[in-house]
């Protein structure tokens, strides 16, 4: 007989293999469940770890945050962003389960919140950020929705500061790579380089949207955590990436392009480890995948092509082009420098030249 368990949460995840598995818990950040639905085992787990739950009281955090996993803004994000978030929201309740709703109102309540997040970001400037992220949302929800009337954590910044500012892949380090990197990850390296994409775009691409000329794809762009923009793009094929997709096409075993050594699809993780290891490999350091797309737009840049055909290629609005180049990426690299200098040598001689010219022809 099948028994309904009320509130049961299931995970889906795909090992680094291919192998695709449910993890089940009690209900949704709560405790893991052991073996498979519907066993002896199962209902064991599933009844020890409601045995252990203490029912949340009005007026604590813990309702706010049981709350929030109801809401449209909670349940319409991705399933990997949900995941990530019942992760902090576990790390919140460890702290703030019985704090009370009332105490938001209170001067000192941001400072404790604050200290809270120093705390974390002692282990991970990063993930304290996160943290600060999920409850910063889950109490601007509950403001919006009139469940409290103020929120501690509004503008409340990051400590995680960052930039990106020399982290461009040079020449040396492409070379680098395709020489001491496996031969599965080359092509990844030349989509990203060539076509100014995002990572879980391109790991996505399929033979279908390449035509011999052109990729064609549409971009996922998260706007907000509750909003994504597509945008279609048709990216003209360079003839250095021509020619590794055509040698790749031949043979192909997979609708996917980007495939692990075993020539299945790639999982982010697993990616994301395998190009960790292949950059150290390499002896590359302080460039990451992601660094790719700044610097396939500085590239195109110094090549001459306008912010209007870097957009049209890597998909970025002109906006974000321009921020790229004028904030992160150009003003230290050396080549504009070269280039503009013996720009303003030809200006000047032409002004001058101009200006005797001018002068000879009153006389």
């Amino acid at each position: 007989m099948r028994v309904s368990l009320k509130g049961v949460h299931s995970a889906h995840a795909t090992l680094a293999d291919g192998t695709k598995i449910v993890y089940w818990y009690a209900w949704r950040g709560g405790p893991r469940i052991y073996g498979e639905p519907g066993t002896p085992e199962f209902m064991a787990s599933y009844n020890a770890a409601v045995a252990q739950r203490v029912p949340s009281p009005e007026g604590r955090m813990q309702s706010l945050m049981d709350w929030f996993q109801t809401t449209g803004e909670f349940r319409t994000l991705r399933e990997r962003t949900k995941t990530d978030y019942v992760k902090q929201i576990s790390l919140i309740e460890q702290e703030f389960a019985t704090f009370p709703i009332k105490a938001l109102a209170a001067r000192e309540t941001r400072g404790v919140f604050k200290d809270w997040r120093d705390k974390l970001a002692l282990k991970s400037v990063r993930q304290a950020d996160y943290a600060w992220t999920v409850l910063a949302r889950i109490l601007s929800v509950a403001k919006d929705r009139g469940r409290i009337m103020v929120n501690p954590c509004e503008r409340g910044g990051r400590l995680y500061n960052a930039t990106r500012v020399d982290s461009i892949w040079s020449i040396d380090d492409e070379a680098a790579f395709l020489q001491h990197a496996p031969t599965h990850l080359h092509l990844a390296l030349l989509l990203a380089l060539w076509t100014g994409q995002r990572q879980g775009d391109l790991l996505r691409l399929t033979w279908s949207a390449y035509d011999g000329k052109h990729i064609r794809l549409r971009q996922s762009k998260s706007m907000r955590r509750d909003a994504r923009r597509v945008v279609r793009v048709k990216v003209p094929v360079g003839a250095p990436l021509k020619v590794a997709l055509d040698e790749a096409a031949k043979t192909k075993q997979s609708p996917v392009i980007l495939l692990t050594s075993e020539s299945k699809p790639w999982t982010p993780d697993g990616f994301r480890a395998s190009w960790g290891k292949a950059c150290k490999k390499a002896g590359i350091e302080d460039v990451t995948f992601n660094d790719l797309r700044g610097t396939a737009v500085t590239r195109l840049a110094l090549v001459g092509c306008t912010e209007a055909e870097i957009a049209a290629i890597t998909g970025h609005s002109i906006r974000d082009v321009r921020s790229i180049l004028d904030a992160h990426y150009l003003h230290r690299d050396q080549a504009l420098a070269e280039t503009a200098i013996p720009k303003l040598e030809i200006g000047y001689a032409e002004r001058i030249g101009a200006a005797k010219s001018g002068t000879e022809s009153t006389k």
